[in-house]
């Protein structure tokens, strides 16, 4: 196979003509277009524009992207062309943060696309500083969020103008008044966060990405040439300055992303600081310990590439100068917050400050009676190395340790960690997953939990439910009022302890019958909130083992709902549905009916089941209480008692 992998590459030299193959000994590893290489001797740092490109999540981040890159020219195979993965495809989200270069009138700009959700803002922290500028992208008709707020601090930290664009204002519930007040609200956030005067004094532009255009005024539509994104391109090349660059100075460059290749090894994507490199050039990979500057490892620039247009087209570059954001292959130890440089330097750039961990969940090795039937990564020592390797490219999640082949794994929220689980089933793993936890401070002896902010928007009718269960999570009012050009619509602003909100998206979106929107961000640490109230029933757990039968089902049903169908296997302490009760009931599901000569089977009644409530991975998540676990394989989610058997539950529970 490697043989077949080189003669492909000497033959096409390096690039993959054909991904349709039915054999393609590329197509498992390598998915990206090398061009030929390009000269860059005459590179000048102030026709280089770096930029990110920030908003709340569904604001319309990437839909903006597509637009931009087809009007620099590039060729877009299909809508949100950065998103990559296949989970950010399924869910309509961005998970990672993309870079690629786009020119623009003699100038080349460096876009960078980055997540809008709140449990990725470590892909925002971590890319902010590669860019001069920013684009604030905000929906007209919603306004800023609690997103908007968290990803604008990280940008004015670093010192960025960002440029305002009021996205969506095609739809029709948005006026110009709609835009007016929405630009308030903004320069309200803006002076909150202690912004300066010149961040402050930020232009405003007009858009609808959907539609493909932006203006400088306000309009519902444009028509014939004027239907493009030239007016967001030029705003970006007058207002966003050009890096401030020293080629004389050695070469230096922070690791801010990292992927691996099969054929390249590692490769290390950031901004150059200072100097220029070569293909060739002799560098190193260092970072600052306890006890001074550490030495990584030794080696030299194999590959000096960039992404043009798509990402999966890699320009290959002989030379590359500060300010310019490159990737570089040819070390294999240095990882995201290290810096690589020249061989004489020794001096560590300055890494980025990430906010702490929120939730935490406790990876294991799967010990239930049905475990093996369906991984082929089930031991410790595989589960612990795809953590180390995720911790590696993911500095917002930390991986601690544990007994027993186990493994504490700390995050934002349940959504990046179940996008971790996720993404670990599909590549065959089998495991065993705790309730999440959250992780508290202490101070001055004061115990202190994590804040988020919650912004809900609901229907009337629905306000009363929202707001009695969120009572129950311990959560606070601190804004409420109509939603602008909306009837019998209310937006609240809510503070909530973090523990109380694990779980609460699909209560949610069932209390409001799918027309309600909640955002979160975290906030603060703030002091202990008190015990939760009463938020969710017990649950019905087997004590049989073997398959459940309809017939055992149909006497139960009025015990309970049930997360299991008709011909499932079952094992001793596994949940297979929620009581009606607030207690746990012990009950058997596998019961199989008495055949005797006096009755025969067919002779029964048809048996008519209420549909079982499937639950999907994060829904498990936010479910299962402190005494229970998620047994995690690629086919299937089913939730368990931590302690099968009975008795053992019974004394642990009294203990």
């Amino acid at each position: 196979m490697a043989r077949q992998l080189f003669r492909s590459l000497r033959l096409t030299g390096g690039r993959i003509l054909d991904h349709s193959s039915t054999f393609n000994p590329l197509r498992p590893f390598l998915f990206r277009q090398f061009s030929s290489t390009v000269d860059r001797s005459g590179f000048q740092p102030k026709l280089l524009r770096n930029v990110a490109v920030i908003a709340h999540v569904d604001h319309g981040k990437t839909t903006l992207m597509d637009r931009l890159l087809r009007q620099c020219g590039s060729d877009i195979p299909h809508e949100r062309a950065l998103d990559s993965i296949s989970l950010e495809r399924e869910r309509g989200i961005t998970i990672s943060s993309k870079v690629t270069s786009i020119p623009w009138k003699e100038h080349e700009f460096n876009m960078v696309d980055t997540p809008g959700h709140a449990d990725f803002g470590g892909e925002v922290e971590r890319v902010v500083g590669m860019v001069e500028g920013a684009v604030l992208v905000v929906d007209a008709g919603e306004g800023p969020l609690a997103q908007t707020k968290f990803v604008l601090a990280k940008a004015l930290k670093y010192g960025l103008r960002p440029i305002l664009l009021l996205n969506k204002v095609d739809r029709p519930s948005v006026s110009e008044e709609t835009c007016n007040e929405v630009e308030s609200l903004v320069f309200d956030l803006f002076a909150n966060l202690g912004a300066t005067e010149e961040q402050l004094d930020f232009s405003v532009l007009y858009a609808s990405a959907k539609e493909g255009w932006a203006s400088l005024k306000f309009t519902k539509s444009l028509t014939g040439d004027e239907k493009n994104m030239a007016p967001l391109l030029d705003a970006i090349l007058k207002h966003v300055p050009s890096p401030s660059a020293d080629l004389g100075a050695p070469f230096q460059m922070l690791v801010s992303m990292m992927e691996r290749d099969f054929y390249l090894g590692r490769i290390l994507t950031g901004r150059i600081t200072s100097g220029s490199v070569r293909v060739g050039d002799k560098i190193h990979g260092i970072r600052s310990t306890k006890d001074g500057v550490e030495k990584i490892e030794e080696g030299k620039v194999t590959k000096l590439m960039k992404k043009r247009g798509t990402i999966t087209n890699m320009e290959m570059m002989d030379s590359a100068g500060a300010g310019d954001i490159v990737s570089i292959a040819g070390l294999n130890s240095p990882s995201i917050g290290h810096t690589v440089a020249n061989m004489e330097v020794m001096t560590v750039l300055p890494t980025v400050d990430l906010d702490p961990p929120t939730i935490s969940m406790t990876f294991s090795v799967n010990d239930s009676p049905l475990a093996g039937r369906d991984g082929t990564h089930m031991t410790g020592g595989k589960i612990g190395d795809r953590l180390s390797a995720e911790a590696e490219t993911n500095l917002a999640i930390n991986v601690i340790p544990g007994t027993s082949e186990s493994y504490e794994v700390q995050g934002r929220g349940e959504l990046q960690l179940g996008i971790l689980i996720e993404n670990m089933r599909r590549e065959g793993f089998e495991l065993s997953v705790s309730p999440p936890k959250v992780m508290y401070k202490y101070e001055k002896g004061e115990k202190l939990e994590p804040i988020e902010e919650v912004t809900i928007e609901v229907n009337e009718e629905h306000v009363g439910v929202v707001m009695e269960a969120l009572s129950q999570r311990r959560a606070e009012v601190t804004d409420m009022g109509p939603v602008p050009g909306s009837v019998d619509r209310t937006r609240m602003t809510l503070t909530c302890p973090s523990r109380g909100l694990v779980g609460y998206r699909s209560v949610f979106s069932s209390d409001t019958r799918g027309t309600g929107f909640m955002h979160r961000a975290f906030l603060k640490y703030g002091k202990f909130h008190g015990p939760l109230g009463n938020v969710r029933k017990g649950v019905l757990v087997s004590r049989g083992n073997g398959t459940i039968t309809s017939y055992s089902l149909m006497t139960l049903e009025a015990r309970g709902s049930f997360f299991v169908s008709p011909g499932a296997e079952t094992y001793e302490g596994m949940i297979v549905g929620e009581h009606t009760r607030d207690t746990d009931l012990d009950i058997n599901p596998a019961r199989q009916k008495e055949l005797n000569n006096i009755r025969a089977a067919n002779k029964d009644e048809n048996i008519r089941l209420t549909p079982p409530r499937l639950m999907s991975l994060e829904e498990a998540i936010g479910y299962v209480a402190s005494d229970e676990l998620i047994e995690v394989t690629p086919k299937t989610v089913r939730l368990r008692k931590r302690y099968l058997d009975p008795t053992k539950r019974k004394s642990m529970r009294n203990r």
